[in-house]
């Protein structure tokens, strides 16, 4: 059952951490004295994986552990106030999925360094994607644990880029701004990056930072944003492609906006989770056959693009069943392969011999036309940083990410509200601010009240 809140009763449930009617995964024959596992999950983006997870895969582990399994599907524009909510109140779930690093609860989550020990027994060691999406240096700690990630293609109408001489789609930045203007010349079709205040803008925005040298940097430990001449680069880049080729709603999409127009042919290219090209099939196979995939634009850095989620798990400290909550990771390891496949190939497995035949998937999609469209994720791995990599994520890099740092820069330098030189130097100091505050949590170990 796909869950979701209404606006006051998520608040209720925030304040006191409770849930309200949730999804109770147990079957009759443990009702005697069983245990109780609470988990808050963000909703994905494909409704049948949700559905799976709460009636086959909990209550199956909820049946063999004698655990009351209660699941609530938060929506993913919701899950950041209701961690803080409690984090601060120090009670709620047991466990709790979040789409990103949850580098920025650190202090309220277990060391799940065990879970990863269990899981290494099973699967190998730990991957580079997991390690540096929830190492803790200083502490030599995992706040969290990551068993899946999405990747972010590109997505565009190959018969509209045909009609720009582009019939394999636009390559890098370049050949984005300039094909996506002469596409909305000719047809009247903008671009459709997301660059709205919601995890797609928040993808695509840092993302381009990164592409252009202009992001969040963590070599030696400590967060810097990018200087100032690849970000004012970056800032302009947005702002051309934006009065040439673009729309105001990239700026005002909701959660699946950009989902929305590509979907209706509204827009010409993106860049997005496959969920978007799984909804075309869905409702309008003749629209997503000429909408193709390929791997994510050309940058500095080559092709590379940020996942576009990442699901990272955490075991609270204040857990009424912490043991429960590292059992049912380890033992949600066992079935990756079906995740995967209700996911419809959006949750690419962190340890790759979860799904080992993942690339003959791929090759052959079952409801691709054609069926190898899906092949230009082959070497997703090999594109797809941590976000905010490449090296490990810091919680200053997430809570600018969580407070919409990149799109609100971008949207002041759009609406002319700034110019992009003011505009890095604004966002610079909001940054090394929040940096600041990061540096003296850690040096005093005190339990920051997180920003929701």
């Amino acid at each position: 059952m796909n869950k979701r809140f209404p606006r006051r009763d998520f608040l209720k449930l925030a304040a006191a951490a409770a849930a309200t009617g949730p999804f109770l995964a147990f079957s009759p024959r443990v009702l005697g004295n069983p245990k109780r596992l609470r988990i808050a999950k963000w909703a994905h983006f494909v409704p049948d994986y949700d559905s799976w997870f709460s009636s086959e895969l909990a209550k199956e582990w909820g049946e063999k552990n004698n655990t009351e399994v209660l699941v609530d599907h938060i929506p993913v524009e919701e899950i950041h106030s209701l961690a803080a909510s409690e984090a601060a109140a120090g009670k709620g779930h047991d466990l709790f999925m979040f789409p990103w690093p949850s580098a920025e609860f650190y202090l309220h989550a277990i060391d799940h360094t065990e879970v990863y020990d269990n899981a290494s027994m099973k699967l190998g060691s730990i991957p580079q994607i997991s390690y540096k999406s929830t190492f803790r240096p200083k502490s030599k700690t995992h706040f969290a644990f990551a068993d899946f990630w999405i990747p972010s293609p590109v997505h565009y109408y190959r018969d509209f880029w045909a009609q720009v001489q582009m019939p394999r789609g636009p390559v890098h930045y370049d050949s984005l701004r300039l094909g996506s203007r002469k596409i909305r010349d000719q047809l009247g079709i903008p671009c459709g990056l997301a660059f709205s205040q919601n995890l797609a803008g928040n993808i695509s925005s840092n993302t381009l930072l990164y592409a252009f040298h202009a992001h969040f940097l963590a070599p030696n430990g400590d967060a810097v944003l990018g200087k100032t001449a690849f970000l004012t680069t970056a800032l302009t880049y947005v702002k051309n492609l934006y009065s040439q080729a673009g729309t105001p709603d990239e700026f005002t999409w909701g959660p699946f906006g950009n989902v929305d127009a590509m979907v209706a042919r509204k827009t010409s290219v993106s860049t997005n989770a496959i969920s978007l090209l799984r909804a075309a099939e869905k409702t309008n196979p003749e629209i997503a056959r000429k909408i193709m995939l390929q791997p994510p634009l050309v940058g500095i850095y080559g092709v590379t693009a940020f996942p576009h989620a990442t699901n990272c798990s955490t075991v609270w400290k204040f857990a009424e069943n912490p043991e429960g909550a590292k059992q049912f990771l380890v033992d949600m390891l066992d079935s990756s392969r079906t995740g995967y496949e209700k996911s419809l190939g959006c949750n690419f497995p962190t340890y790759q011999k979860a799904v080992p035949n993942l690339v003959v998937r791929l090759d052959k999609d079952p409801q691709a036309n054609p069926p190898y469209k899906y092949y230009a994720l082959k070497d997703a791995l090999h594109w797809t940083p941590n976000l905010g990599g490449p090296w490990i994520v810091q919680p200053a890099w997430m809570e600018a990410f969580n407070t919409f740092l990149v799109p609100r820069m971008f949207a002041s330098v759009v609406r002319d509200n700034a110019d992009p030189k003011d505009a890095a130097a604004t966002a610079q100091k909001e940054f090394a601010a929040i940096v600041e505050k990061w540096n003296q949590i850690d040096s005093s170990s005190a339990v920051p009240a997180a920003k929701s």
